[in-house]
């Protein structure tokens, strides 16, 4: 047990090293990326807020590149200091040396999942809200519930809100739309209602629409104008609709299973968020995965040489391994896949590839 102690405490100790050096490191190429920002009225203080707000989904992402680093790191260390030969020489399997290390990275992937995700939903939001005000003028939100769909757009005219019974799967045609646009005071200003509305031009298009002045003193009903057509203009495109409304990220796993029930009620598709929150739970498996490639190449005495191949072995299987995992998660978009299978399916054949790659190397 105390064996398994020190290796426990040696992996901890070395993948928080890494991840801050490589959190530092993000951190200062967002710094460079969002120095754009100035142009655009935002302040210093704001442009490193929004680093820190960007840098949560950037570590988030590359948490496999940190587990693999760490293990070869780990075990390169090791090898050249006669740890591993010492342990081995007391009877110790090379699959025993390792499981304090692949118990750590099922926690560190378990908490992440519980901890982390949510964390990188509301900072992203947060990130994107702020982005969007310095491009525009003002942020744009989308929100889906039983009360129908609900839309919130900025720019230099003022804000407006836009509710919708229904929508298309990408929600740029509306049905039953009603609409109260914001002067850029923040006071209300005019209120539509129309038929259906569909987004093209960098503007929504209305039909059979009526629309009711909302200036003090006046009466609405009085002022109201019937069209059979109006233009609104407006900052959102089928893109910025798409990253709001379809980037499973954007929702705390936790908050999932009841937002992915409204996406089914309002008849939308569920599928992209179904395939992420089963990638999602699956994630500690994958990491697991990662520290058996990462020991499978370097769990070997350092007197035989060839370490740098052995190393860059291991992150190019890594990697290659990454990209079947995300293959599979747009096979399982597309619904080329179910989405069990393509969530789970690649860490688990991960796992057995690089145990099998563990034992060759252990027992020949």
């Amino acid at each position: 047990m105390t064996l398994h102690l020190y290796y426990a405490r040696r992996f901890l100790m070395i993948f928080l090293s890494v991840l801050a050096v490589l959190a530092l490191f993000q951190a200062l190429l967002d710094l460079i990326e969002q120095l754009r920002f100035l142009d655009k009225g935002a302040s210093f203080a704001q442009v490193v807020q929004m680093v820190g707000l960007k840098l949560p989904d950037g570590m988030y992402q590359i948490m496999p590149l940190v587990v693999i680093l760490s293990t070869i790191a780990m075990f390169v260390s090791m090898s050249r200091s006669s740890e591993l030969v010492v342990t081995r020489a007391v009877g110790r399997s090379g699959l025993s040396l390792l499981v304090a290390p692949l118990i750590v990275a099922l926690l560190i992937g378990a908490l992440i999942v519980a901890v982390m995700n949510p964390i990188v939903a509301a900072t992203g939001k947060r990130y994107v809200d702020m982005a969007e005000s310095f491009e525009n003028g003002g942020t744009s939100a989308i929100s889906i519930g039983p009360e129908g769909l609900w839309l919130r757009q900025g720019g230099p005219q003022g804000q407006a809100v836009i509710r919708a019974a229904r929508a298309n799967p990408e929600a740029t045609e509306l049905y039953d739309v009603s609409i109260v646009a914001y002067a850029p005071d923040g006071g209300p200003m005019q209120r539509i209602s129309a038929k259906s509305a569909s987004l093209r031009e960098g503007a929504w298009h209305l039909r059979d629409a009526k629309a009711w002045p909302l200036s003090a003193g006046l009466n609405p009903e009085a002022g109201a104008r019937q069209h059979e057509t109006l233009e609104l203009t407006s900052t959102l495109t089928r893109d910025s609709i798409r990253d709001r409304f379809g980037k499973p990220s954007s929702v705390a796993i936790w908050d999932l299973p009841s937002f992915i029930s409204d996406l089914d009620q309002a008849g939308f598709s569920a599928r992209r968020h179904v395939v992420w929150f089963n990638m999602e739970l699956a994630r500690p498996l994958f990491l697991v995965a990662m520290v058996l490639v990462g020991a499978a190449f370097t769990m070997r005495p350092a007197r035989l040489g060839r370490t740098g191949l052995a190393v860059l072995s291991a992150v190019l299987l890594g990697f290659g391994l990454y990209y079947v995992r995300n293959f599979a998660q747009i096979m399982g978009e597309s619904g080329q896949l179910s989405p069990i299978l393509a969530a789970w399916v690649p860490p688990i054949a991960s796992i057995l590839l690089a145990l099998g790659l563990v034992l060759h190397m252990e027992d020949g």
